[in-house]
């Protein structure tokens, strides 16, 4: 217990261990250390952040996909799917009622879709820009070309978000089909980096055939390439794909990597995942007692919400939609947070 206290006193100096020492706090950990992670790991996001909670408003605006992920349940392959997507003026809509909901930043999310293709998601991006010029436009769409991304920044959009998945080369062909290769995941990370956006990275706890050793290397990435978000949630199978009986992820794992992530890289803005919220009734309010300080509703169209079903059982309705924002407000003031309208944009001193 010494060894393991003494590296958290060091993580919180220093921001940062070998990758050896991150192995070795994630195999000893314990009910004590877990105690004291979350500890300071809620004083550090009180100094930067205080008891705010920034909310996102989430669109989810196709479940096509060209790609074939192994544990996904929009993947290509999965004929029992029943696809949408979504049209420029219901994305719009979904943008006006959120801004009436009190959002000031909305996430379009969705499988790599060759619909959307950079004319059509740059007009959608600036006309949103141009209806509410206060607020942040969040992408998550997958892997695109530099020069797609560049032209999406200049369109207006502010950050995107593309979960790395996996910082161990070997694990992510585990994961993924042939086509799609390590490098260029972490290719497009570093070009997005480069023009600009507030950039977020991610992977899954428990996802199959993770080890702590390749953990470790998730923490050491994420140390060295200090993301300005990012999203880690419980792996949750999905019936219609290949590791539909394997074992999904945990909520105690993923509250004490949320812990140490912070305590890596301070200013990050940390979800409390839909899927800790999924696995676990509380699994939001742990999150943000574990240091965690966003959370995105889902501003989607009610009719399609059930649709975009990346694992079975996803939370789409009740306190997980945008439009019982109060009733949220009310859960996370329970435990001594309070939502906030704005930007909420990464502290940057």
């Amino acid at each position: 217990m010494n060894k393991l206290l003494s590296l958290i006193e060091k993580l919180e100096k220093e921001k940062s261990l070998s990758f050896e020492e991150y192995q070795f706090l994630i195999e000893n950990r314990n009910e004590e250390a877990a105690e004291i992670l979350r500890k300071k790991a809620v004083k550090i996001r009180k100094e930067i952040y205080g008891n705010t909670v920034f909310i996102r408003g989430l669109i989810e605006i196709s479940n096509f996909c060209k790609n074939d992920c192994l544990y996904c349940g929009i993947r290509r392959s999965n004929k029992k799917c029943d696809r949408y997507r979504l049209s420029k003026e219901e994305i719009l809509e979904c943008c006006a009622e959120g801004y009436e909901l009190g959002f000031r930043t909305f996430v379009l999310q969705g499988g790599e879709d060759s619909y959307f293709n950079d004319d059509i998601l740059c007009d959608i991006v600036a006309e949103i820009k141009k209806n509410h010029p206060d607020c942040a436009v969040t992408l998550s769409l997958g892997e695109r070309s530099e020069e797609s991304y560049k032209k999406l920044r200049l369109a207006g959009a502010d950050r995107y978000l593309l979960r790395h998945e996996t910082a161990d080369e070997n694990h992510y062909t585990k994961l993924h089909p042939k086509e799609m290769r390590f490098e260029n995941r972490m290719n497009c990370l570093k070009n997005l980096r480069k023009l600009g956006f507030q950039t977020g990275c991610g992977f899954m706890v428990g996802s199959p055939f993770q080890t702590t050793e390749m953990l470790a290397k998730d923490l050491k990435f994420i140390e060295e390439f200090k993301p300005d978000m990012c999203g880690i949630g419980p792996f949750v199978p999905h019936s219609e794909t290949p590791f539909a009986n394997e074992k999904g992820g945990s909520a105690e794992l993923t509250c004490y990597l949320l812990s140490v992530i912070r305590l890596i890289h301070p200013p990050v803005l940390l979800p409390a995942t839909t899927a800790l919220g999924t696995i676990d009734g509380n699994g939001r309010e742990k999150g943000i007692l574990s240091g965690a300080n966003v959370v995105m509703p889902n501003l989607s169209p009610s009719s399609v919400r059930k649709k975009y079903e990346l694992y079975n059982n996803k939370l789409s309705d009740g306190d997980e939609s945008a439009q019982s924002k109060e009733n949220l407000s009310k859960r996370i003031k329970k435990i001594g947070y309070e939502i906030v309208t704005g930007r909420g944009d990464v502290y940057n001193g």
